[in-house]
């Protein structure tokens, strides 16, 4: 090599030796990170790192900022683009509980009771038997005007949340529709 190659070869070298010392690597996830602070480091203000959450300490989901703009289009009642940014969080994270429960409350709103019903079932196999499920199915019922299924669930969210408001309101909602059914 001539003058000029070896010197920039011996740059290069500590280039990329000086910019590996700026990583840390996780061994157990493999994931590298940068500007992490080691245990025991200090903030500007004195206070340890130690309790504070870093980026590896963030749970992050494909389908976040899917799931974000479908709840906006739902509260906006665009409910056919919510069904659909709710469908693509279920894409992109067939495990994120949230985005099944968006994608099942969307179909019920446009009256796609047979997608909802798919959405429940496997919303209830990653969230559970929560209150927020079984208020959403009594509230798909409702829509359905299968009341008897709707109480049953507004129910059955009641024994776990006896204080939230939304399933108070439900149940309110249920028995006005059972004293005012038209014929």
């Amino acid at each position: 090599m001539t003058g000029p190659m070896r010197f920039a070869a011996v740059a290069a070298s500590l280039l990329m030796m000086a910019l590996a010392g700026c990583q840390t690597n996780d061994s157990l996830d493999g994931v590298v990170r940068t500007n992490e602070p080691s245990k025991g480091d200090l903030t500007s203000f004195g206070d340890a790192f130690d309790g504070l959450k870093t980026v590896a300490d963030v749970e992050y989901h494909a389908s976040d900022q899917a799931v974000a703009e479908a709840k906006n289009q739902f509260r906006a009642e665009n409910y056919g683009n919510a069904g659909a940014l709710f469908f693509k969080a279920t894409q992109l994270s067939p495990n994120d509980g949230n985005a099944w429960m968006g994608l099942a409350a969307c179909s019920d709103r446009i009256h796609r009771f047979d997608l909802a019903d798919r959405a429940y079932a496997r919303a209830f196999k990653l969230v559970g038997p929560t209150a927020e499920y079984y208020n959403n199915v009594g509230y798909s019922y409702l829509l359905r005007g299968k009341l008897q299924g709707a109480r049953s669930n507004f129910l059955k969210a009641y024994e776990l949340a006896p204080k939230d408001p939304t399933v108070a309101n439900n149940l309110k909602l249920l028995s006005s529709s059972v004293q005012n059914i038209e014929r």
